[in-house]
């Protein structure tokens, strides 16, 4: 259906179509207009955060034409004599350019003799020679390195950013995404605007291959369910989810400890199951102590899922504490306490040799059948 991958269709190609690195961009942008622009620079980062499409667009800024423009990934090319071919060639003057530029991608990869020989080369560059490094694992840059270096410090893609722009890539591609949905893929890209992309991509091509209606090759646009990503993507099935949200609003341990079961059985992330969760869990929390907010929650999730959450904050009202609840405790569940019990939980996923362990606990020290309390 797509002859190109959408994270390559969408990159952006000048700073405005940068998403949520302005803190970057807008130095960046300054050293441009005043000229002081720097003979090294590191980006740091998670995956998909926009590092080298930066780069690009930077060195295309001073005005560096595609001659003199090279990219380098340190993965493969790892060894001494790569970063020694690398400071000849840089040692050339520019084809038709002031500037040469090298990006070096996944530079923490480099074997020790290579740093040794980059070193040298960023103690004393050409003054025709800027070098921009990519890294996400910052910590294995050596510091002779990051010293000689700007460094920028890239933001994983939040949420809200990644949701509208998936929300604006799928429109642009002739097709309808819902808030549920796109909150969903945002999710799964964990920050990560090229694997955000990548997971809608999957769900596009599954609709347009399968699910197209007979208006839809007329019209140009098709519709994105949340049952579709679901199924596409393999992420957690929304009942599910909401039968543990239940489960705590009816103080029902079997309940969802039988969800978190299924989810188990199912083969399904558990990390990514108790993500969503508390993410669902938290719009609860809001739309109970700030229900004027609910227009705008409607914004993060399906119309049904809106419909639910209303309807256990209503079954879930203000009690007077009971011995069951222990003194000076609230009655109900839907609190900050409870979130950040799940929070804890979540924190402990990755070290648990049972995956679906910290979810069962959490849910055991919640309803209180094992402290007595809720917030014990």
């Amino acid at each position: 259906m797509h002859d190109l991958a959408l994270y390559r269709k969408y990159r952006p190609k000048s700073f405005k179509e940068v998403l949520g690195q302005n803190h970057i961009v807008d130095v960046l942008e300054s050293s441009v207009e005043t000229n002081k622009v720097s003979h090294a620079y590191l980006f740091v980062g998670s995956r998909g955060t926009g590092k080298t499409s930066v780069a690009r667009i930077f060195a295309n800024k001073i005005g560096v034409s595609v001659n003199d423009l090279y990219e380098i990934d340190a993965a493969s090319n790892r060894g001494i004599e790569d970063i020694k071919e690398l400071r000849d060639g840089a040692r050339v003057l520019p084809f038709d350019s002031k500037y040469k530029v090298y990006i070096i991608d996944e530079v923490h990869m480099l074997s020790k003799d290579a740093w040794g020989a980059l070193l040298k080369t960023l103690e004393e560059p050409p003054k025709h020679v800027i070098f921009m490094l990519a890294t996400t694992e910052f910590h294995k840059v050596p510091e002779t390195i990051i010293s000689r270096c700007q460094v920028f410090v890239f933001k994983k893609a939040s949420d809200a950013i990644s949701k509208k722009m998936l929300i604006d890539v799928a429109k642009k591609e002739g097709f309808e995404l819902d808030a549920g949905s796109a909150e969903l893929l945002a999710i799964l890209g964990d920050g990560s605007f090229r694997d955000a992309l990548g997971e809608l991509q999957k769900v596009l091509n599954f609709i347009g291959k399968d699910k197209k209606t007979p208006n839809q090759s007329k019209l140009g646009t098709g519709q994105v369910k949340r049952e579709d990503v679901e199924k596409i993507t393999g992420a957690p099935k929304t009942a599910l989810v909401n039968d543990f949200i239940s489960a705590i609003a009816e103080k029902n341990i079997e309940k969802g400890i039988m969800a978190v079961r299924k989810a188990a059985e199912a083969n399904l992330d558990m990390k990514l199951y108790f993500k969503l969760i508390i993410e669902k869990f938290r719009v609860a929390i809001i739309l109970r102590y700030a229900p004027k907010l609910e227009e705008e929650m409607a914004g993060d999730l399906g119309e049904e899922d809106l419909k639910f959450l209303k309807a256990l904050v209503k079954t879930d009202p203000e009690r007077k504490p009971s011995a069951s609840y222990g003194a000076g405790k609230e009655g109900h569940l839907f609190t900050s306490s409870t979130l950040a019990i799940l929070l804890e939980a979540y924190q402990n996923i990755d070290n648990a040799f049972i995956s679906e362990l910290p979810l069962e606990l959490a849910l055991v020290k919640i309803i209180g059948k094992e402290s007595g309390a809720v917030d014990k």
